[in-house]
């Protein structure tokens, strides 16, 4: 199938508007990219993962980090805002995997590194990232493809 944005362009009007607030919520564009792509990588949404790299690269992350996203735990390649913001990231994408989706612990430390409406771009930017995974996998849309 097609993907539902080409076949019902107008569905994304009010996507559109999410993201242009999300990313004006003051938090840096880097941040954004690497939650963006690791929630992707969780939901194995192949043209996130795609755009996410490039997007994440244009905003000035390095190739180390980058290939690092998927181990971000195990690496100190990451600042603790940006550790924080890929535990909330993995934990808005992974609903179902624990009786509290989102732990308190998890909650905490990304409101350490991020103010409210940080935090609000953040959730908002993380949801509409799952959207799309969830249209895009659902379609077996390929990587690189433009639409």
């Amino acid at each position: 199938m097609n993907n539902p944005a080409t076949i019902l362009p107008n569905s994304t009007k009010g996507i559109q508007s999410i993201i242009e607030a999300a990313h004006q919520a003051g938090v840096p564009s880097a941040t954004m990219a690497l939650a963006h792509l690791r929630a992707s990588q969780v939901n194995g949404c192949s043209p996130c993962v795609y755009s996410g790299a490039i997007s994440a690269k244009k905003a000035g992350e390095s190739d180390e980090r980058l290939f690092a996203v998927a181990a971000w735990r195990e690496t100190d390649l990451f600042t603790d805002a940006e550790r924080a913001a890929l535990a909330l990231a993995e934990s808005m994408t992974r609903l179902a995997d624990r009786p509290d989706p989102v732990p308190d612990q998890v909650w905490d430390e990304a409101a350490k590194h991020f103010d409210e409406k940080q935090m609000a771009g953040l959730v908002l930017w993380v949801a509409t990232t799952n959207l799309f995974n969830r249209l895009n996998a659902t379609t077996k849309q390929p990587a690189g493809a433009a639409w």
